[in-house]
């Protein structure tokens, strides 16, 4: 029997083409929830936009579907863990709107530069103000790119043609990757106080939340003009507005906002600020990308083979049955070892050791990478994307594998070397209970561990004194942040010690800070291994 393709937003006509030779398309608009339920009794696969919304109860409606394909890069309207759990792919295509969202960065700052938007309001109006507009020129201008992700690397090249002097924070990025971009790495404060613009290109996490905040514009070069076409809350709303309104930011371009949609806002009010209902990925081609990535990909996942942009591949059946349990460890294994980093290895080791090794775990190279990526990059991170996002930043990922039993069974270990001399490395491995599969961090560094790979992770490295867990529970429950879990470990009495802590809410980056400098932490780190 043919396969059946349910089609429940438009698509682009070269991907409907795709599709109709060797599958039966049906049609359905996605919003009339009674007839998407309908015809989801039928669907081997389902084709959605952003209006669709595919839930726990559309997934039990599809007994035959197979794979989810989301034709752009969110998935806020796909419960990922719902069709994970019914064995069924999801997939996006995660690159289709890099160059348009690059291009509205650019867009927006040219604009800014030269009050394009309000002049042209006020000819509207029948006001011809020449003078009033007076704008400046881009060229030989310092630009500051904040975050060299694939978007802040395109907006870079193009910014670049202008004769601009560029400049970029990215404690994720190695140096020598940067120059042969032509761009200067710098800390966010030297980029703060010597960029004539500043373009945010981060993703949207706990740390990067409200990176550019009331601190950071006291110290901009005074007269500079700030892009966020990233996302929202990047760049405190209500702190722009105030840095506005004392001319230390001399303009703004915004596509994206801290709540969406955003139909008011203090920033409306200012001529000088350019502002889009989120356009970055509103093109025909960015579109059109999307739909043919989107098709290619069902195509596989109806032959049984391989789906590089599967953002649960677990569920692709492609993965050894005995593998499997291993990926999700090894992909927080590279997130922990991120968040503990600070930063990227230029070469980083994935370790796997046991009898699992006699399967094919390459695969488990693919998860740490991803891992390691995932939450300090700006677009969603995928098996097909992790490998070329390491070589675009000059990291080297190399698997090593053993069937030596090492402390467990079986354990995965991602080790790495930084810049500053510093070598970190954090171990785990998967136990059973029952029909249950347990994820646990073992070693972080030198450190033996026994805690839950999952949740919201704390770390805190101390001299080893009394007092200090006391002091770091009260802190946290001063701020409403309860402890689920707590672990401490130390070599020797008085020495260096590691706390890590499970907690129910996530921890942003000055309380962190704060609990840190409270006992004298040589550093904090938070990790957020919730399920997406």
């Amino acid at each position: 029997m043919t396969p059946v393709v349910l089609i429940a937003e438009e698509l682009a006509p070269a991907a409907l083409d795709v599709l109709a030779s060797d599958f039966e398309l049906h049609q359905v608009d996605g919003t009339d929830r009674a007839a998407l339920l309908t015809e989801l009794a039928e669907a081997d696969a389902l084709v959605v936009r952003s209006a669709t919304q595919v839930d726990r109860e559309a997934i039990a409606a599809a007994p035959r579907l197979k794979v989810v394909a989301r034709a752009g890069v969110g998935l806020d309207n796909v419960d990922v863990p719902a069709a994970t759990a019914s064995g069924v792919m999801v997939v996006n295509a995660p690159t289709s709107n890099i160059v348009s969202a690059a291009e509205q960065a650019v867009a927006l700052l040219l604009s800014v530069a030269r009050h394009t938007a309000s002049a042209s309001a006020a000819l509207k109006r029948g006001e011809w103000k020449r003078s009033r507009y007076t704008g400046v020129e881009v060229q030989g201008k310092t630009v500051g790119v904040v975050g060299l992700g694939r978007i802040g690397v395109l907006f870079a090249q193009r910014m670049a043609a202008f004769g601009t002097r560029l400049i970029a924070y990215d404690p994720y990025i190695q140096p020598a990757r940067a120059a042969q971009l032509g761009v200067r790495l710098v800390s966010l404060e030297e980029l703060l106080r010597e960029s004539d613009f500043i373009s945010v290109h981060l993703p949207r996490t706990p740390e990067t939340l409200g990176l550019i905040g009331e601190k950071e514009l006291a110290l901009v070069k005074p007269g500079v003009r700030i892009i966020n076409a990233a996302r929202g809350g990047l760049v405190d709303e209500r702190a722009l507005a105030e840095a506005l309104s004392d001319a230390r930011v001399a303009g703004a371009g915004l596509d994206v906002f801290v709540t969406e949609p955003a139909t008011s806002s203090p920033l409306f009010a200012f001529d000088n600020v350019v502002v889009t209902p989120h356009l970055g990925a509103s093109t025909a081609e960015a579109q059109d990308k999307a739909g043919l990535s989107v098709a290619r990909s069902v195509k596989l996942a109806l032959r049984g083979e391989f789906v590089p942009d599967a953002v649960n591949v677990q569920a692709g059946g492609v993965v050894d049955e005995d593998v499997r349990p291993l990926l999700a460890l090894a992909e927080r294994l590279g997130k922990v070892f991120t968040a503990v980093a600070g930063g990227i290895a230029a070469n980083v080791t994935v370790e796997v050791h046991g009898e699992i090794v006699s399967h094919d775990v390459t695969v488990l190279k693919l998860a740490a990478t991803k891992g390691l990526f995932a939450s300090v990059v700006e677009e969603r991170v995928t098996y097909v994307n992790a490998p070329q996002l390491a070589a675009g930043r000059g990291v080297a990922v190399e698997l090593v594998t053993s069937d030596e039993v090492v402390e467990h069974d079986n354990l995965v270990t991602v080790r790495g070397a930084l810049p500053d001399g510093r070598s970190v490395s954090v171990a785990g491995t998967v136990t059973t209970s029952g029909a249950r599969e347990i994820r646990k961090l073992t070693r972080l560094d030198e450190f033996e561990l026994e805690l839950g790979a999952g949740g919201v992770l704390l770390f805190f490295r101390y001299a080893d004194r009394p007092g200090i867990i006391g002091r770091i529970g009260s802190l946290l429950g001063e701020a409403g942040v309860n402890i689920a879990a707590m672990q401490v470990a130390r070599r020797e009495a008085g020495g260096e010690a590691l706390m890590a802590l499970t907690v129910d809410s996530s921890v942003d980056a000055e309380l962190l800070s704060t609990v840190a400098e409270a006992v004298g932490s040589t550093r904090g780190s938070i990790v957020d291994l919730r399920e997406e």
